[in-house]
């Protein structure tokens, strides 16, 4: 019998299976939104119960098990805990609820309506110099509370036939950056101060580092695929240009990238939004064997041309169904139709775990999420 983990590496290794296998929550970037999580489980005859958030920042719901199975999803998430030295503290100031996190940066959620806590108080903002930036108070990446359970965890998911997932101590460093310092200093950084922006982006890429050299060893074969992420496109274009990647961002994440590669036989899954059809290439060079979330909706993304162009170096993991346009607004006969167009686009010859591109927004009706489901398991192309 294939197993879910079976049908996640045929796909990885460019092989079609028994069908094409399918993530929801899986990773922290092909999750759900806890309010549409919570019309789902009825929607699937499910127990209604209040949801578990899985990620407070983007107010993902943690997927339990009974939902997983009801869907098939072929693919869990490990991920880090939280480090022993961390508390966190929950202020109101009459418009929103915020906290500080473990890096200095402040998040806040509206308190009326508030779907997602945002960005605010950049602790790095200003005109830091080297010694300010050096002896800001990073997190640290060896505090063993962070890794306890996780190869315990992973190894179950994988003894039981499942896919394994594990994420990332944090997010990108170009994400990082902007976090740190605001985007105006931030963005100022990359086109006057490159000296600044790289050594931010050095010290977050350092806390990397350490989080993989001690993790790594202690999941051996359990992963199947390690996940890091960096948002570098937008709707229409990237969001800086292509030569200021390639000078001062290209170069840490190829050290990355080589250094996941030369410690793990998993697969290195990147997670980048938006229009970065013109970063492909420079993306395969370095080392990134699967892309996610495939914005089929931004400018260059369009699924036939990059199966096309990149089909054989790139696994698309996302894609299947646009979230920006039709997902969320469409009928459920209009989410069949998109299914069927990605699919027809992507799945051909493998290299394609089906997801819908970024995660399940709050506006998406559970009938579209059922919907999309039932086209992908009629799928053709298996």
């Amino acid at each position: 019998m294939t197993t879910s983990r079976d049908r996640v590496r045929a796909a990885l290794e460019h092989r079609e299976a028994d069908r094409i296998p399918f993530d929801l929550g899986g990773t922290r970037v092909t999750g759900i939104h806890v309010d549409a999580y919570r019309r789902l489980r009825p929607a699937l005859g499910l127990e209604a119960r209040e949801p578990k958030v899985g990620d407070l920042t983007q107010q993902l719901a943690e997927v339990e098990p009974d939902v997983l199975d009801a869907l098939g999803c072929d693919v869990r998430n490990v991920a880090p805990r939280s480090a022993s030295t961390y508390h966190r503290e929950y202020h109101e100031d009459g418009e929103h609820r915020w906290f500080v996190d473990e890096w200095g940066v402040g998040r806040r959620i509206p308190l009326r309506d508030g779907l997602y806590y945002d960005s605010f108080a950049p602790p790095l903002g200003g005109e830091p110099d080297d010694a300010a930036i050096d002896g800001f108070a990073w997190p640290d990446p060896a505090d063993p509370a962070r890794y306890e359970g996780m190869a315990d965890e992973a190894r179950r998911y994988a003894d039981e036939g499942r896919a394994v997932h594990v994420g990332s101590i944090c997010g990108g460093l170009t994400e990082g950056l902007f976090k740190m310092r605001g985007f105006e200093d931030g963005y100022v950084d990359l086109a006057a101060e490159p000296a600044r922006a790289r050594r931010v982006m050095e010290k977050i890429l350092e806390i990397k580092l350490a989080y993989w050299e001690r993790l790594l060893p202690q999941l051996g074969d359990a992963v199947d695929v390690v996940g890091e992420a960096d948002d570098l496109g937008g709707q229409t274009r990237t969001l800086f240009s292509p030569a200021t990647y390639r000078a001062l961002v290209k170069p840490l994440h190829r050290e990355l990238f080589e250094y996941l590669h030369a410690r793990t036989d998993a697969r290195v899954f990147f997670h980048t939004c938006g229009s970065v059809r013109e970063l492909l290439p420079d993306l395969v060079e370095i080392g990134v064997d699967i892309l996610n979330p495939v914005q089929v909706s931004a400018a260059g993304m369009d699924t036939a041309e990059l199966k096309r162009d990149f089909g054989r170096d790139l696994v698309f993991w996302g894609g299947g169904v646009d979230t920006q346009r039709v997902l969320g607004s469409g009928t459920p006969d209009e989410v069949r139709a998109e299914v069927r167009r990605r699919i027809e686009d992507l799945a051909p010859g493998g290299g394609f775990v089906f997801a819908a591109v970024h995660n399940i927004q709050p506006n998406v009706p559970p009938e579209n999420v059922l919907a999309m489901h039932a086209e992908l398991r009629g799928a053709v192309h298996a």
